[in-house]
């Protein structure tokens, strides 16, 4: 599970910056380019992105 919950909040970091980018016309090429709402999405996407990560860290752990 813990594997699980690390890629999805890779792949949502590095989405999410990438919107973010795009959404403040840094990195041009896309609709999303110069669209502040795409900036603010990938803002959230990179946090939620974040928070998985950070609770796969310290997720429970078994009782023995």
């Amino acid at each position: 599970m813990k594997i699980a919950l690390n890629i999805a909040g890779v792949i949502l970091v590095v989405f999410g910056c990438v919107w973010f980018l795009q959404g403040i016309n840094v990195l041009p090429g896309s609709f999303m380019t110069g669209q502040i709402r795409w900036a603010v999405y990938g803002g959230v996407a990179m946090i939620a992105g974040i928070v998985l990560m950070l609770s796969a860290k310290h997720g429970r752990r078994k009782a023995r």
